[in-house]
């Protein structure tokens, strides 16, 4: 097992977010299912509210909205004993609303949510459709891992 160093921030006010026990899970199961192999890892968990997440949306992507996760890769410019994946900012508001509207549990989706952005940490990225279709596929196998159904499934009304 990777030696996991994950530090959650919590800077929301919305009810009902995930323990940092199961993002830690989360974000094991990726870098289970990406065979991370680079030793020991640490990145941080932001989550926020959406005033939070338009901002950093709007500075790094020149997007004026909230979105689900961001994810900040880090290359350390020096060796590290331990690997600094980077940051996620995960809008907790955006998550909730994604959920409802997309009939899945907020479990679920939160969970979705963590490993896509690990992934994108890890340089997975869904730019091009094959990458695309790479990434998914991985997305789907860790999920189901964790007992998740398919996130790319539409669930009915």
């Amino acid at each position: 097992m990777i030696d996991l160093t994950v530090d959650v921030q919590n800077a929301s006010t919305a009810p009902d977010l995930p323990s940092a026990e199961q993002i830690e899970s989360w974000v094991q199961a990726a870098l289970h299912g990406a065979q991370w192999q680079d030793g020991d890892a640490e990145l941080t968990v932001r989550i926020v509210d959406e005033d939070e997440g338009r901002e950093l949306n709007h500075s790094y992507r020149e997007r004026d909205y909230a979105t689900n996760v961001l994810s900040f890769p880090f290359t350390a410019p020096i060796p590290m004993p331990v690997t600094l994946l980077g940051d996620l900012v995960v809008c907790a508001q955006v998550v909730q609303r994604e959920a409802s509207e997309q009939h899945k549990t907020l479990v679920a989706h939160w969970a979705h949510m963590i490993v896509h952005g690990t992934l994108h940490l890890l340089g997975y990225d869904h730019i091009e459709e094959d990458e695309a279709d790479r990434m998914e596929r991985l997305e789907t196998t860790i999920l189901t891992g964790l007992g998740f159904a398919d996130p790319y499934v539409e669930v009915g009304n």
